[in-house]
């Protein structure tokens, strides 16, 4: 859904300025090995820098590749550099956003245009050493489907980055069930298949392995280099924690309950249902002196409160049921255990 509303608000440059002669020209050339994706946005100090970084990593691996830059509405002159950079470099390609929509909307342009058997994602901030690829599409070839970097020994600000990021970390990993150190590591290395079978939106880039993990993917962790911030500006800031929190509650919802979403809703309705009679019990009966009895009025409070309940509850169990036929009728379930099947007998 996001790529699909995102393609009219994008422009790719590879060296050509048609379009239709950009499309041909991509179509007719050999499909590379690995994909790199690096969402910018206002990174004009560092693009060169890390282009030329990549480049040296990625030659000394002796594999085909491509380099894909996600250019978030820069308004600093990050695009015309890249511009030059894609003229210069047939093996670099340049999405340009007409706005700035995000990270997560600038990942799913990079994996909508990546057409590696292999797809790196990494920021572009030079935080990330690309020195680290090698090590994680070694550790990738060895069966498994995501490679997660680790920034154990990190370079940022304590209160504003690393405690909130401690503290994320630690609650992803345990509500989604996949045992990841550094969840926000944006240095990760895929399977060409799972990157092109994830629906994005929101700010979800930061549970791509709990999402593959849903799909049947295989996910490994290894520590990665970090390095201090020398040019520009840090993107994040505190207001994050609250967009990660409100995420987590759907990424639970989609690993754990995708297949059957009335489970979900059945045990949000739960407690409802259950505090529906106690509210009804309280407006009908008299609690004096330590006996029970018939109350000469009804208490009209306790009685409306159990019917407002009882109908919140209805509702939310009909929602699942409504989400549980939509589920069916789209075939989301049956197309998610055809990918895993196919991908794992491989």
């Amino acid at each position: 859904m996001l790529r699909s509303q995102l393609r009219c608000r994008w422009c790719v440059i590879m060296g050509e300025t048609s379009k239709t002669r950009q499309v041909g020209s991509r179509s007719a050339g050999a499909r590379p090995e690995i994909s790199v994706v690096v969402p910018v946005y206002n990174e004009v100090e560092n693009v060169d820098r890390l282009h030329e970084a990549l480049g040296f990593a990625l030659d000394a691996m002796g594999r085909s590749y491509e380099i894909l830059f996600i250019d978030d509405g820069s308004e600093d002159g990050t695009r015309e550099l890249l511009r030059r950079a894609a003229a210069s470099d047939s093996r670099l390609k340049a999405v340009f956003f007409r706005s700035n929509y995000g990270q997560t909307a600038a990942m799913s342009a990079g994996f909508d245009h990546a057409r590696g058997d292999i797809v790196i994602t990494m920021d572009g901030d030079l935080q990330n050493d690309p020195a680290d690829i090698p090590r994680m599409v070694e550790e990738l070839e060895k069966g498994y489907d995501i490679v997660c970097g680790w920034r154990r020994d990190r370079k940022d600000a304590l209160v504003t980055r690393l405690l909130p990021s401690k503290f994320a970390n630690r609650l992803i990993s345990w509500t989604t069930g996949v045992p990841i150190h550094d969840t926000g590591c944006s240095l990760k290395a895929y399977r060409g298949w799972v990157v092109r079978n994830l629906t994005m939106y929101s700010d979800m880039h930061r549970f791509i392995a709990a999402l593959a993990a849903g799909l049947g993917a295989r996910v490994s962790e290894i520590p990665v280099r970090h390095h201090a911030r020398c040019f520009g500006k840090s993107k994040y800031g505190l207001n994050r924690i609250f967009r990660v929190l409100f995420d987590l509650i759907v990424i639970k919802m989609l690993i754990q309950f995708s297949a059957h979403p009335i489970r979900w809703f059945g045990l949000l309705a739960l407690p409802l249902f259950i505090l529906t009679p106690l509210l009804f019990t309280l407006s009908i009966f008299s609690f004096e002196g330590g006996e029970i009895s018939f109350a000469q009025r009804f208490d009209v409070i306790d009685m409306a409160a159990a019917g407002v309940t009882s109908l919140v509850a209805l509702n939310v169990f009909l929602l699942g049921f409504l989400a549980e036929l939509q589920l069916k009728a789209s075939r989301f379930f049956q197309g998610r255990v055809s990918i895993t099947a196919r991908e794992a007998s491989r």
